[in-house]
């Protein structure tokens, strides 16, 4: 049995797990708050940039379930006597995840040093032995097209057979899934599976199913066409030490994940409190927040978290008795890393909250709370908070998206995450020196950019649907054309 190892990371992520699985039900539960996520739920985009971003998270949890595998017995030496010896569990000091045991094979096949995607020789050329002479040429990669006797003649078939394959079988999954929905909606509807099909591609539901199964095809796919060619190529090649790109990519996912969730939730709570409260009181008590949050947007940000940063650093580095495995001690760095950064992160949300507030004081609405005696908490809570949503929200994924991005920066002036830590700054901090090769080797600085992409743009599209279905003034004003049976618009209110 392996024991289970609990980063402070893995709690922070099973704590928003659970937070979000609470306000999920609390959503459910509330009819205002069902009529408006159902109406991000119509948004294709949102909905097709959703599923990129479950499948991030998906990537996530997988490698954040962690554990030290046990160690088998050591032989034990006969010494002629009856009693048996009893020896304690031994765990291995590598700490795995189970992104590590389901990609065990990426992880293993580690090269001498670069090579290029799909590729069965190395990248550079070395000396070697051919019939007592010697040459130099390109040598044979130790894993990746091993399965190939003759590469030069053999790669191009095997590449292009597979990938068909590969590209069939995520064709299939994907028209297997579209099936499912499609009987789904004929036993909901009553109609035949042809009249449900007509439906789902037409937008006659909910959701828009033919976006979400176009997108579905698209990643089926490409995650077909990687199943199929990983276990026998290197697919988007190795780095300077060998190591596989893509699997390394995955394994930065995490870190982006943790990053930008924890540090924004790190900011939101300082913001919103310190916002409101200057916004709304005003007089004493915004002159001393702004003139706090003043003071601390002059420090320079880079040297701020620089100087936590090393202080934190200094501290694990006299204490390396309370960490067990690197892992362990490069998670701790992760994990207050995320936390700084979102303590001095917090100064130009509370800028804009503190902003709105003072407009929205002076409605009137909030002037007949008052007259009626409400509490100050209370309007607070019922009518100034609800109304800040929409700025919350879309504030707080830029800062996402811009806090993924900042952890290159950190990482290329070396106070970011743990060296041993995987990043996607640590990537682009390494493909400096490799874009400046003749030939270039560009495929780790593409394959970070790629994942960074998709994350980030993924992240964009979703809050720009939910800042619109949260929006009050929005949602107030919001007017939806009528559909006649003939597909022709018509206004609000008149029969077609």
């Amino acid at each position: 049995m392996p024991k289970f190892v609990l980063l402070p990371t893995d709690l922070a992520l099973l704590a928003q797990l659970l937070v979000l699985a609470l306000y999920l039900r609390h959503a459910w539960r509330t009819p205002l708050l069902r009529q408006t996520w159902r109406y991000v739920s119509k948004d294709a985009a949102a909905m097709c940039a959703g599923l990129v971003l479950l499948l991030f998270l998906l990537v996530a949890l997988l490698d954040s379930v962690h554990f030290r595998p046990l160690l088998p017995p050591a032989p034990v030496a006969s010494g002629g006597t009856a009693t048996p010896v009893v020896q304690a569990a031994a765990y291995s000091t590598r700490t795995l995840s189970l992104l590590d045991v389901l990609l065990e094979g990426p992880r293993e096949s580690r090269e001498k040093t670069y090579s290029v995607p799909l590729a069965t020789h190395q990248f550079s050329k070395e000396s070697m032995l051919r019939d007592g002479v010697s040459v130099r040429d390109f040598p044979r990669l130790k894993f990746g097209g091993k399965h190939l006797s003759d590469p030069d003649t053999q790669w191009s078939n095997d590449v292009r057979d597979r990938s068909v394959r590969g590209l069939g079988f995520g064709a299939l999954v994907a028209l297997l899934l579209g099936a499912l929905a499609v009987l789904v909606q004929a036993r909901r509807s009553g109609n035949s599976a042809a009249q449900a099909m007509l439906t789902l591609w037409q937008g006659g539901t909910e959701l828009p199913v033919r976006a979400l199964w176009l997108t579905l095809l698209a990643i089926a796919l490409l995650l077909g066409w990687v199943a199929a060619l990983w276990p026998y190529y290197h697919v988007m090649g190795t780095d300077q030490t060998g190591n596989d790109v893509l699997f390394l990519a995955l394994k930065s996912v995490r870190t982006a994940v943790v990053i930008g969730s924890l540090a924004t939730l790190s900011t939101i709570p300082l913001a919103v409190v310190f916002g409101i409260s200057a916004g709304y009181f005003k007089g004493r008590v915004d002159d001393g927040i702004q003139y706090f949050y003043t003071v601390l947007s002059s420090i320079p940000s880079v040297l701020l978290i620089s100087a936590f940063v090393l202080m934190i650093q200094v501290f694990i580095d006299k204490n390396p008795l309370m960490f067990e495995t690197g892992l362990e001690r490069g998670d701790v760095r992760l994990f207050l890393l995320s936390a700084i950064l979102g303590i001095t992160g917090w100064a130009s949300l509370a800028r804009l909250l503190r902003a709105e507030t003072l407009k929205l004081g002076e409605l009137d609405y909030v002037q007949a709370a008052r007259a009626f005696g409400v509490s100050d908490l209370g309007i607070m809570r019922r009518h100034i908070l609800p109304n800040l949503t929409h700025l919350i929200v879309i504030v707080a994924v830029l800062d996402f998206s811009g806090l993924v991005l900042y952890e290159a920066v950190l990482s290329y002036v070396g106070v970011g995450v743990d060296p041993n830590t995987n990043s996607f700054g640590i990537m682009i901090n390494a493909a400096r020196n490799e874009m400046s090769r003749d030939p270039v080797v560009w495929w780790s600085l593409t394959t970070a950019f790629v994942f960074m992409l998709a994350l980030v743009l993924s992240m964009t599209l979703f809050a720009s649907a939910v800042r619109e279905a949260f929006d009050p003034r929005a949602r107030t004003f919001r007017v939806r054309p009528l559909k006649s049976p003939r597909g022709a618009a018509v206004a609000p209110g008149v029969a077609p």
